[in-house]
């Protein structure tokens, strides 16, 4: 059975950090690219950040770029967002994705998508 299991949202304040993390089970971790997606209320789900199956791409859209990193670290099959000088304009609901030998342009255009994790909340207050 495949899973995407997403764990690190939270409530905080602007100006703080947040690590999300996304553990990726029965699959071969190396073989995807992953991603992470956000989706606010009323709004359609976003692209945020990707990085490549072997790690060498990443990719992000510019409202977060200088503040997110995203990262993967292959013996624990997980990828990792790194959300720094948060505001609450980053407040939504997070997804992490997984695609079959993708690369981050499959990620940002939503396209060949395999797997989607079940979401983790993260609000930033003002």
């Amino acid at each position: 059975q495949v899973q995407l299991v997403e764990s690190g949202g939270g409530l905080v304040q602007a100006g703080g950090s947040l690590r999300l993390s996304c553990a990726l089970s029965g699959r071969t971790f190396s073989n995807y690219a992953m991603g992470w997606f956000r989706q606010a209320p009323g709004k359609e789900r976003e692209f945020v950040a990707a990085i490549s199956w072997s790690g060498g791409y990443t990719y992000y859209t510019d409202s977060v770029k200088g503040r997110f990193t995203i990262f993967r670290v292959s013996p624990k099959n997980t990828v990792y967002l790194q959300m720094n000088s948060l505001k609450p304009e980053d407040t939504a609901v997070y997804y992490c994705a997984a695609a079959f030998r993708g690369t981050t342009q499959t990620m940002y255009d939503m396209k060949g998508i395999d797997y989607w994790g079940q979401g983790t909340q993260v609000t930033v207050s003002s």
